[in-house]
């Protein structure tokens, strides 16, 4: 038989369902146990890049130890004596990928989406606890079973395999660049909190039909990563709950630090935020901004100048999460350093409550001069005194 009618004299390959330009995958059959499966043979160019070849058995093997109904199961894997090509077999997940919905459809239902995001959540936190990371979540591997209706993750594996081979060439970056974490992009190491920002660029996509960052090129995009801010959905959707649109804009935050824990946070959140609720993550990474779109302007400025500081605090670089034990997802009192920055940060909104106070006061009270009122007038070296006050003791107790 011919090479692409049969794979390790026991996979019979049918048909082709996709390709791309490590690997193509055909709908093949188990001729021992008799049931539908996908196969995924490695581009025929592949075999000669032995540190290639090296990293992708070694990830298929650890592919193959994720065993969850959200992650599709990869149940073999070699190199067929016959045809030379390398290859991975893998559960056969009859049903759309969120890429063909997508192009389909444009954008998706709210209810669909959360469940599609939430699922892969949970697939994803499971794979993070044995210390696996995607690095490549993007809507093309969210598999819909057609059958369950369960959203399943395809492809762990060949991603970090190839981050380091030289048929990735300079300036080019693995997967769909829209999806990759700001960290990515530049090269850094992928952790778990990068697969929650590519699955929360899918989610994105799925509720408003567009990309957090539009962009013509790689240089576009990464700039508008840096210094522009996701749009919030419910200006694209406008009846998207605010606490959902705040939930997925989390995970999308361009420093690490400020997105969720981990996937089941963000999970977590989703759900919550379907039904117009926060969670303690969503309110952790977002002290007062988690505020409806009727606030009063006082307390808008007040919360964006917190949220700023907070983040200015942040700024410093931290160690990469582990990849087990996370800690646990709704509770601050068991991190220390987190319940003194949440302390800090409330005494840092109180006083800028308390400035901007004084500030409305004396403005009232230096309009009043002049007017006939019984009130003594109040100098502005007075005011400006207490302002100046206020700021030292503003900056004394944010350290």
């Amino acid at each position: 038989m011919s090479p692409l009618e049969q794979i390790a004299e026991r996979y019979k390959i049918d048909r082709r369902l996709g390709a791309g330009g490590m690997s193509t995958v055909f709908l093949g059959h188990d001729t021992v146990l008799e049931r539908p499966v996908a196969i995924k043979l490695l581009a025929e160019h592949l075999a000669d890049d032995e540190p290639f070849v090296a990293r992708f058995q070694r990830e298929a093997r650890a592919a193959a130890r994720l065993q969850h109904p959200n992650i599709v199961q990869v149940f073999d894997s070699g190199l067929d004596p016959q045809s030379h090509r390398h290859y991975i077999v893998m559960e056969f997940v009859d049903g759309p990928s969120c890429a063909d919905l997508l192009r389909d459809q444009k954008r998706l239902d709210v209810e669909r989406a959360v469940a599609i995001a939430r699922d892969a959540c949970h697939g994803l936190d499971y794979a993070h606890r044995a210390g696996v990371v995607h690095r490549d979540v993007k809507p093309g591997n969210l598999l819909i079973s057609s059958e369950s209706g369960a959203t399943k993750l395809a492809d762990f594996g060949i991603a970090k395999a190839a981050e380091q081979t030289r048929i990735t060439q300079v300036g080019s970056v693995l997967g769909t660049a829209a999806y990759l974490s700001p960290e990515q992009a530049h090269g850094d190491e992928a952790g778990p909190r990068s697969d929650v920002y590519s699955l929360g660029v899918c989610a994105y996509q799925m509720i408003t039909g567009r990309l957090p960052h539009e962009y013509g090129s790689l240089t576009e995009l990464a700039l508008k990563q840096r210094e522009e801010a996701v749009a919030p959905m419910t200006d694209l959707r406008p009846e998207v709950p605010h606490e959902l649109d705040l939930a997925i804009r989390m995970a999308l935050e361009r420093d690490p630090d400020d997105r969720y824990d981990n996937a089941l946070d963000f999970a977590r959140a989703l759900e919550a935020g379907q039904h117009g609720h926060q969670t303690e993550a969503t309110r952790r990474l977002a002290p007062g901004a988690v505020t409806g779109p009727d606030t009063d302007a006082t307390r808008t400025m007040a919360a964006t100048a917190a949220t700023q500081a907070l983040r200015t605090r942040r700024a410093a670089p931290s160690p990469a999460p582990p990849a087990r034990g996370y800690p646990a997802a709704e509770a601050d009192g068991g991190d220390p350093r987190r319940a003194e920055r949440n302390r800090r940060w409330g005494r840092f909104l109180a006083l800028v409550a308390a400035l901007l106070a004084v500030f409305a006061v004396g403005l009232v009270l230096l309009s009043s001069q002049g007017g006939g009122s019984d009130v003594s007038p109040v100098s502005r070296d007075t005011v400006q005194d207490q302002v100046d006050g206020l700021r030292q003791f503003l900056q004394e107790n944010t350290r």
